[in-house]
């Protein structure tokens, strides 16, 4: 293993260009833009106040993604799917906790280690006075959810780190076209149920979807135990039996599936998600917008919520008070557009997938998007 990594942050500099910086153990950072992703139109998440940045680390097979406001806060809930979480500051997205505010979200690789990471955002936010105020500073507030990805692909001792984390946060932008095996979706896996070298290329996805005045995104890092599954229900990514997928759902039903892939596959699968509405909702609507989204995995990924899987869906919006005089919120249209961009977001994660270390991905075939 080098004992340097070379870690690729990818951002957009413009629409179909990307700035890379090279980090060596997060020193002397340069930055060098090259043309990338030609002729890829980037998801334009503007209308709904955030920015994206993705750091990936190709060599150790893991990286991050921040989710963060363009300007000021947003309000965050969210909910779990699974038994197998592994998060941070998890609390604070609560309509219980007594802070009202968060300045970013951080979606990253390295399972409980790339916790660490967050120190990197919060630094970010501190240097521009952003966060909770406690009189002398201000405390950033960063929600976080790990995936696990020190195995199969790149090298079990690579971990996200804070300097990745902060130059996330400095090239974020609205602009969003780096998809697949990019930031936290570097080194995300899906189908397991046959086993890690039976497994194919999870990855990050990203989509808008806009009815009106109203607009609501979502952010999939998958990483999951079960089969993806396109919007008709076929399998397109998922445990392989041959040259055929096996079923995951189908197999553990019948029983087949009972057994020795058990224990090495625990705690090994998660699915971290957000979505976001461009429309102000109080603390409990986020909650439940969370839930409600949640059907998106549930439908788009077979099977869910196992004990071997550990989902996150976060939910934000504008942090800023609805004028008094605003009509009643659309709640159920914004739960439907919700579950219909995290449905997206997941089937763009791992149809821009690209395969490594054996394990092979939809984007090897250049069916990069949905």
């Amino acid at each position: 293993m080098r004992t340097v990594r070379h870690i690729r942050l990818q951002y957009l500099q413009h629409a179909g260009r990307h700035a890379v910086r090279d980090l060596r153990s997060g020193v002397g950072a340069s930055t060098v833009v090259r043309a990338v992703g030609s002729g890829v139109t980037p998801i334009d998440f503007s209308e709904l106040g955030l920015a994206i940045g993705h750091a990936t680390d190709d060599v150790g097979g893991t990286g991050l993604t921040v989710v963060r406001p363009i300007v000021g806060a947003m309000r965050c809930a969210a909910v779990t799917v699974g038994r197998a979480t592994g998060t941070r500051e998890f609390h604070a997205a609560s309509p219980f906790h007594l802070v009202d505010r968060t300045d970013a979200v951080l979606l990253t690789g390295g399972s409980a280690y790339g916790l660490d990471a967050a120190a990197g955002v919060m630094r970010w936010m501190e240097e521009r006075a952003r966060g909770f105020s406690v009189g002398p500073g201000v405390v950033p507030i960063v929600p976080a959810a790990v995936i696990y990805d020190l195995a199969p692909c790149g090298h079990f001792t690579a971990r996200p780190t804070p300097a990745m984390a902060y130059a996330a946060c400095e090239s974020a932008t609205p602009l969003v076209a780096a998809e697949g095996s990019v930031g936290a979706g570097t080194g995300a896996t899906v189908g397991k149920a046959a086993g890690a070298p039976n497994a194919m290329k999870g990855g990050v996805g990203v989509w808008v979807e806009r009815s009106g005045s109203i607009a609501v995104g979502a952010v999939a890092v998958v990483n999951a135990f079960g089969d993806v599954r396109d919007g008709e229900g076929v399998i397109i990514a998922g445990a392989r039996q041959g040259s055929a997928f096996l079923d995951s759902a189908a197999t553990l039903a019948s029983g087949a599936g009972r057994g020795g892939f058990a224990a090495d596959l625990a705690l090994q699968n998660t699915t971290i998600t957000l979505v976001a509405s461009s429309v102000t909702l109080s603390r409990v609507e986020l909650q439940q917008l969370a839930s409600a989204a949640s059907a998106a995995l549930y439908r788009r990924i077979t099977p869910t919520g196992t004990s071997f899987d550990g989902d996150v869906v976060f939910a934000v919006c504008p942090a800023a008070d609805p004028p008094a005089d605003r009509r009643p919120v659309p709640v159920l249209q914004i739960e439907a557009l919700a579950v219909r961009a995290l449905e997206m977001a997941v089937e763009r994660g791992v149809r821009s997938a690209v395969g490594r270390d054996g394990i092979p991905g939809l984007g090897d075939s250049g069916r990069a998007r949905a």
